[in-house]
């Protein structure tokens, strides 16, 4: 089968690929194709089809759209239909791909073009030279065969759902703060909270639960970092941050898990480890005072919703 280059009205090169799914929106078929030339039929519209919303029609140029510098190849648009292009009220981003049956490999040729744009002065888009006329009456390529071909096309509509985020970066703002704990393995299951410290213009507290939390007590020590204020945040915004919170005990004793990046919120207080240490290692590490609490927080940025 002989092989050839796909050409379209920009410079960027068109995707190929050969596939067995008929194309989904719409299939020209046409008979006797030879009769276009005979009858001096230059231009062929298809009938109306709807996709993303939109009426569309396919335009064949038979023996190309020599007004493109199409001379000598089938040209194929796509026109939108069924609306005044004046009346759109914008812009309409489409992704494009044109088919080609062949009928001996029982497969489609498909190009799928880069997104496009239908506005009030475009209201059709396409590709002039879009295959070599003596490459497609070819019966051996198995595009005419018959005198019958078959083309086909996929239209979709890119609709923004308007949801997205605003990631502002801050200088890294960096802040350890310590906080002494007495008689740690003695005591009980009430929560205990740091003092509040400021990082990043934002105030924080570690949280403590000596006995672990609900889903964990009795069975490990519970610690969290937590957001003050969270809730005079804008609708949305977050704040990100990354963090760590080591355990340090007499004799050189220091236990620290794994630094985090999280995303703070007015939904979202508290984020930590609920299994941050077996009460059993606290009963047999921890015995003397003092015992220290670090929480190691830098404020990385905020994260807003688009307008």
């Amino acid at each position: 089968m002989a092989s050839f280059e796909m050409y379209r009205e920009a410079d960027p090169v068109m995707s190929k690929e050969i596939r067995d799914v008929v194309p989904a929106h719409y299939v020209l078929k046409i008979k006797s194709f030879s009769l276009f030339a005979k009858n001096n039929m230059g231009k062929y519209e298809s009938g109306e089809f709807e996709a993303g919303g939109y009426k569309w029609k396919l335009i064949l140029y038979p023996n190309g759209d020599k007004s493109r510098n199409g001379e000598d190849h089938i040209s194929i648009y796509l026109a939108i239909s069924g609306t005044n292009p004046l009346q759109l009220g914008g812009p309409i981003h489409v992704a494009v791909r044109f088919s080609l049956y062949d009928q001996i490999c029982d497969r489609y040729l498909t190009e799928q073009e880069r997104v496009t744009r239908f506005h009030a002065l475009k209201a059709e888009w396409g590709v002039p030279r879009y295959m070599p006329l003596k490459i497609f009456a070819d019966p051996s390529n198995g595009y005419l065969v018959d005198d019958t071909c078959i083309f086909g096309v996929e239209v979709f509509v890119i609709k923004s759902s308007g949801v997205g985020e605003c990631l502002t970066l801050k200088a890294s703002a960096s802040y350890t703060h310590q906080w002494k704990i007495s008689r740690l393995p003695s005591l009980g299951e009430d929560y205990l909270y740091s003092d509040v410290f400021t990082v990043g213009d934002h105030k924080w507290k570690v949280w403590l639960c000596p006995r672990g939390d609900y889903s964990n007590r009795g069975q490990s020590l519970s610690i969290s970092l937590g957001l003050v204020e969270a809730d005079k945040l804008a609708s949305g915004q977050k704040v990100n941050a990354r963090y760590v919170i080591r355990l340090k005990g007499p004799n050189n004793f220091v236990h620290q898990p794994e630094a985090r990046t999280t995303s703070f919120s007015s939904s979202t207080v508290w984020w930590g480890w609920p299994s941050f240490m077996p009460l059993k290692t606290v009963q047999e590490c921890l015995t003397d005072d003092p015992c220290f609490i670090e929480a190691e927080v830098t404020v990385l940025g905020t994260i807003s919703k688009l307008p």
